[in-house]
Order: structure tokens, then sequence, then C-alpha cells
């Protein structure tokens, strides 16, 4: 009992003495907290920020989308693993998230180059490309959240120019993350596979959320489409905004066609 107490007295004393040569207490909570060093001013300029951007945690309500698979899955052309790999292996290829991917690489190069009209021009086709209110939805919404993130915790002088050069509330995600990762000097080619891989991952859980495949499908399927995930990625960052375009009507008339179903777990 003796031995304790002096062993606790030692520790206290040497916390004691630790903390008076450490300086005094902060005195607001402002002052104890911890500013992350932005990745353009960080040697190697990390990659890092992509795994918390890019998280289902990321507060950007990417979850709450299905991007009209809903409606493809009540329709019954979503129906197995076959079926939910084809129809995301199409929007890779030829339907919206290709040019999800494209406009991200082209407001990218516009945002490292100080390209205001490039920026301002990628972000007005982003916006312009929702072929419905629901698609508009998805990638407004997610874009201003991701917006909201970045100004609350991850500014940059880099980012500030972009957003002010945009002068506008309604950015869309691809334009988003583009400023982001511009805005931490974080490369195009892993910027734009983490991107497509997201946009991947997102429509798989939502196809196992509507119980179409089961976790194990859904791990099959997205390490069956990174292969095109990857060459999306390569394709998009030498793209310009003349190469968007896309030939997945199906996608579209689903994502029409979900604005009006009777019941739904999914806002798009």
């Amino acid at each position: 009992m003796v031995t304790t107490i002096i062993i606790t007295m030692r520790a206290t004393a040497i916390s004691r003495r630790e903390r008076t040569e450490a300086g005094p207490w902060p005195t607001r909570w402002e002052d104890a907290s911890i500013n992350v060093p932005a990745a353009e001013t960080s040697q190697g300029h990390s990659a890092l920020p992509l795994f918390a951007w890019l998280s289902p945690s990321f507060p950007v309500g990417s979850f709450a989308f299905s991007h009209g698979m809903e409606w493809a899955v009540h329709q019954g052309t979503v129906r197995d693993p076959e079926t939910t790999r084809a129809w995301i292996g199409a929007l890779l290829t030829h339907g919206s998230l290709r040019n999800d991917v494209i406009l991200a690489s082209c407001a990218w190069s516009s945002v490292r180059a100080t390209d205001a009209a490039g920026l301002r021009e990628a972000a007005e086709l982003a916006v312009a490309l929702s072929g419905c209110r629901e698609r508009h939805l998805e990638t407004s919404a997610q874009g201003t959240a991701f917006v909201t993130a970045l100004k609350t915790a991850w500014m940059t002088p880099k980012i500030a120019w972009a957003l002010e050069a945009l002068r506008t509330e309604e950015i869309a995600y691809p334009v988003a993350l583009a400023i982001g990762g511009a805005g931490h000097a974080i490369e195009r080619h892993p910027l734009l596979e983490a991107f497509a891989l997201a946009l991947v991952q997102n429509l798989v859980s939502a196809a196992i959320r509507l119980s179409v495949i089961g976790q194990s499908d859904g791990q099959r399927a997205i390490a069956s489409l990174m292969p095109s995930a990857r060459r999306l990625a390569a394709e998009a960052e030498v793209a310009t905004l003349d190469d968007l375009g896309g030939a997945a009507f199906h996608s579209d008339i689903a994502a029409i066609k979900h604005e009006t179903q009777y019941t739904r777990l999914f806002r798009s």
C-alpha cells in the first residue's frame, strides 16, 4: 500500500514537471486544436486525404443515392451478381461514371494551372450533364457537402482560389473532389483511380442494401470491376471536355423513372 502511494506521488511529480517545462495549458479549446498541414506543403504530396474523403464516413451522403439502380432492381434488370456487374461496368465504359471521372480530371487540371475560365467551364458542364432532377440532386448535394467539409477542415490557398473563381453555391461532386485534390497537390492519376473505384463501391453497396447480392458477391464485383476503373482513370487523365458523352440510356431512363417510384430506399 505504501509502495503504491510512493510510486503514484513520484509519477505525479514527474508529470507536473513535464507539464511545467512544456508551458501553460491552453486557455481556450481553439488553442488546443491540431492544425494538420495541407498536403501541398508536405513532402511527397501524399494522397492520404483521399482515404478520408472517399470513405463512407466522410459527410457527403453518398450512401443515400443509387444512381437509378433501385428502379432497375424493381424492374428486374439488375437481379443477381452478373447483372449487377454488367450494370456498373456499362456506366464505367459508356455512362455517367465515365463522364464524372473525366470531369474530375479536367477540373483538377484547371485548378493546378490556375485556369479560372477552364474551371468554370468544367463546373458548368458537370451540373448541366445531369440528365434529370434526381441526378442533379445527387451530384449537387454531394458536391455542396464536400465543399462544406473542405471549408471546415481542409482549406488551402489553392482551394480558396478555386471556390472564389467559381462563385457559386452549386458545385458538382466530381468538381468538388478535383478542387480538394488539386488544392492538396494530390497527383491526378491516383485521384482518378480512387474516385472511379469509390463510385463502383457505392453502387455495389446499393446493390447489397437492395438485397440483390450479398457481401461476398459484392467484393467479387468490386474486384472484377477494378481493371475497368483503372482503364477509365488512364483514359480520363488525357481526356478533354470534348470527350464527354455516353450511351447508357437504360441507366438514364432508370434515374428518371425512379423519381416517381412508389416505394424506395434511396434518393436517386
